[in-house]
C-alpha cells in the first residue's frame, strides 16, 4: 500500500463505531507506511437497503473528504438472493461496505479485522484473496468452514467482489450477529418502569410466607418451567404492547426478512429479560440470606432450612418480580423500549413510516 494512504471508516453509531474505533487505533499504531485511518460516524445506511446505494454514498463521502479509500461499517444485515453478505467491494469507486451482523455474535472485533484486512487487499489490488490454505487473513480457517463458510464471488452491477456465507449456516450466524448488535444486556437498565415494578413485586414476595411455602414445595422442574414462563410473559408483553412485531406482505422476500427481524427481536428480548432474571435472582438471594433468619424459615416451613431453602425462596419472589415487570413495562414509551431493545440503526428503521 502506498505511503500516506488515507482510509476513511464510515460507521453507524453504537457497535459499528466501537469496532471501527478499535480497528483504526490498531491500524494507525501498527502500520509502517504512514497509513492514516479516519473514523467518521455517519449513518449512511439510513434509508438505504442495498449495497449499491451504500457504496454510492460511501464513494461520495470519500470524494468530499479526500480519502483514498472508504469503508462503510454498518449493522445493517445485508443479503443477496437470501444469502448473508459480509462485504461488498467496488474497486472502481474505491469503496466497500462491511456488514457486522453477518460476522456472527462472537468476537466482532477480530472477525471484522480479518474481513476489513481482506477488503483493503481487494481495494489496493494486493495479494490474491484466496492465497494460502486458510486465505490471506484467516477467513477460511477450519472453524469458519465448519460454522459458516465464507465464499468470494464477482456479482457485477458495480460490485467487483463479494464475500458471503452459505444460506443455512450463514442465516444462523447472521441472526446471532443481529442479536449481538442489539446489545440485549442494555435492556436491564433501559426499562426503568419494568425494573422498578420487578423490584417492588420481589420485595412483596420477600415478605409473603405464602410465596415461601410455594417455592419450598414445588419440584425443581416446575420451578424451571415457571421461570421460563415468567420470562416468556415479559417478552410477549413487550412485543405486543409496544408494536415490536414485524409485519410482512405476500412476497417471499419480505416474509423472509420479517422472519429474520422477528426472530432477532424475540432472541434479543429473551436474552435481555433472562439476564434481568439472573441479576434479580442474585440480589433476592442475598437479601433473603441477610434478612430472613434460619429460625424464621424453620418456624414458617416446619422443617430444617439450609442454602437450598434460601434458593427456593429467591426463585419464588424473583419469578413474581419478572411477572410484575411485565405490568410495569406498560408504563414505558414505545421509544424507550426501542432504545432498550435495539441498536441505533434498527431504532431508526422502526421509526420510519410504513410505505403506502
Amino acid at each position: 500500500m502506498p505511503e500516506n494512504t488515507r482510509i476513511g471508516f464510515l460507521t453507524d453509531p453504537d457497535l459499528p463505531q466501537q469496532v471501527a474505533d478499535h480497528l483504526a487505533d490498531r491500524l494507525n499504531r501498527e502500520d509502517e507506511h504512514g497509513r492514516i485511518v479516519h473514523v467518521e460516524v455517519d449513518p449512511v445506511t439510513a434509508g438505504r437497503a442495498t449495497s449499491t446505494e451504500i457504496l454510492d454514498a460511501a464513494n461520495n463521502r470519500r470524494e468530499r473528504a479526500g480519502w483514498d479509500y472508504a469503508i462503510c461499517v454498518t449493522d445493517l444485515p445485508l443479503r443477496a438472493n437470501g444469502v448473508p453478505v459480509l462485504a461488498d467491494i467496488s474497486t472502481n469507486q474505491r469503496s466497500a461496505v462491511v456488514s457486522l451482523p453477518a460476522l456472527g455474535g462472537t468476537q466482532p472485533r477480530r472477525r471484522s479485522r480479518q474481513v476489513i484486512a481482506q477488503v483493503l487487499d481487494e481495494l489496493t489490488n494486493q495479494e490474491s484473496p484466496d492465497s494460502g490454505p486458510g486465505g490471506r487473513h484467516g477467513l477460511r480457517s477450519w472453524l469458519t468452514e465448519l460454522v459458516g463458510p465464507i465464499r468470494r464471488s464477482v456479482p457485477g452491477d458495480g460490485i467487483d467482489a463479494r464475500y458471503a456465507t452459505t444460506r443455512t449456516r450463514g442465516r444462523l450466524r447472521l441472526l446471532s450477529g443481529m442479536v449481538r448488535t442489539n446489545q440485549p444486556w442494555r435492556l436491564i437498565f433501559g426499562l426503568s418502569s419494568a425494573l422498578a415494578a420487578a423490584i417492588a413485586t420481589s420485595a412483596f414476595g420477600l415478605a409473603s410466607s405464602t410465596v415461601w411455602q410455594i417455592g419450598d414445595s414445588l419440584a425443581p422442574w416446575r420451578k424451571s418451567a415457571f421461570a421460563i414462563v415468567a420470562v416468556a410473559v415479559l417478552v410477549s408483553w413487550l412485543i405486543a404492547g409496544h408494536g415490536l412485531w414485524e409485519r410482512s406482505t405476500a412476497s417471499a422476500l419480505d416474509r423472509d426478512q420479517a422472519w429474520l427481524y422477528n426472530a432477532s427481536t424475540i432472541l434479543t428480548l429473551s436474552v435481555g429479560v433472562g439476564l434481568l432474571y439472573v441479576g434479580l435472582f442474585v440480589i433476592n438471594l442475598a437479601l433473603a440470606v441477610f434478612l430472613v433468619s434460619e429460625e424464621v424459615l424453620v418456624s414458617t416451613l416446619g422443617h430444617a432450612a439450609g442454602m437450598t431453602t434460601y434458593v427456593n425462596l429467591a426463585w419464588g419472589f424473583t419469578t413474581m418480580g419478572i411477572i410484575g415487570g411485565a405490568l410495569g413495562s406498560s408504563l414505558e414509551s414505545d421509544a424507550a423500549v426501542r432504545r432498550a431493545a435495539y441498536g441505533y440503526r434498527e431504532q431508526q428503521r422502526r421509526r420510519q413510516p410504513e410505505p403506502g
